[in-house]
């Protein structure tokens, strides 16, 4: 009984050194982090590409539920509360966060940029990195397929059906790409310059599916795809992750990504990050999961 009660208390012992040594862990975490981010408040204003003004980019038009009203300085919609949300963690005032536009295709091309960082669901991907820098991730990503309600993809979505429909899809997006490497249709799919035009082709019957991130693809099925106020379109459902994640976007070497990080990992920490998540893109994790 008492060789029972020494291993009991061993146990025991091990047990709270172990819970000591992860809570000294993460109290030291907490300190390096704070520790940096005041360190980045002193140096930002020297990164800056405006001094005085912490320069963000996005493209135009931009969607709810990442923006609201195409309006990216009211605060409203995830990545515009992102982008506010680090420029509070780096001492910027929201008076002095601009906005500028950089189309979603030429965002990740070689060369300097006129803002600070770009906050355009754009994915990491290592072919971009080799031109641009990435923040981490502050969202990871799950593709769905979005379609009009009286196309065949909706009830037949088998993986050997899918292969056969005409998919559509703006150039340079992620969504492309998981079309010719996951789905592989049978027809090559239909490259757009605008994500409008992807739209307009949907409407038009020209293309059976568009393949995008599951909370445009939410809007687009429920508020955009509309004729009279009719909804024509639904979201058929949403492919498992295969890692994709968006990362805020700088030039190549841009040394303000490193503060941008440190901001994101207090607010991960904290769990600001996963409260806007919950009130801006809570509602997506209900769209059912199909495979490619």
């Amino acid at each position: 009984m008492r060789s029972v009660r020494f291993a009991l208390a061993g146990v025991l012992g091990a047990s709270l050194l172990t819970t000591v040594s992860l809570t000294t862990a993460v109290t030291a975490q907490a300190a390096s982090t704070s520790s940096a981010l005041a360190k980045c408040k002193t140096t930002i204003a020297a990164q800056e590409h405006t001094k005085g003004k912490l320069t963000v980019a996005t493209d135009n038009p931009v969607y709810t539920p990442w923006f609201v009203n195409n309006t990216p300085s009211n605060a409203k919609g995830y990545e515009a509360a992102v982008a506010y949300a680090i420029a509070a963690q780096l001492g910027v005032s929201n008076k002095n966060v601009a906005w500028v536009k950089e189309p979603f295709d030429s965002s990740y091309t070689p060369g300097p940029k006129a803002f600070d960082f770009d906050i355009n669901e754009i994915s990491y991907t290592a072919a971009r990195a080799k031109a641009v820098t990435f923040s981490t991730s502050y969202y990871n990503v799950q593709q769905s397929i979005v379609a009009l309600k009286t196309d065949a993809i909706v009830k037949k979505h088998t993986p050997q059906e899918l292969k056969s429909y005409q998919y559509g899809d703006q150039i340079g997006t992620t969504g492309l790409a998981y079309i010719n490497d996951n789905i592989k249709p049978a027809k090559p799919a239909r490259v757009y310059s605008t994500l409008d035009q992807a739209v307009l082709a949907l409407k038009l019957g020209q293309i059976d599916a568009i393949v995008i991130d599951t909370p445009t693809g939410q809007f687009m099925a429920s508020s955009q795809i509309v004729v009279k106020k009719k909804l024509l379109a639904t979201q058929v459902g949403q492919f498992p992750s295969v890692g994709e994640h968006y990362g805020l976007l700088f030039s190549k070497g841009n040394s303000l990504a490193s503060c941008v990080n440190v901001a994101l990992a207090a607010m991960k920490a904290n769990g600001s990050l996963a409260t806007l998540q919950q009130k801006w893109l809570g509602i997506y994790t209900s769209v059912p999961l199909i495979k490619p």
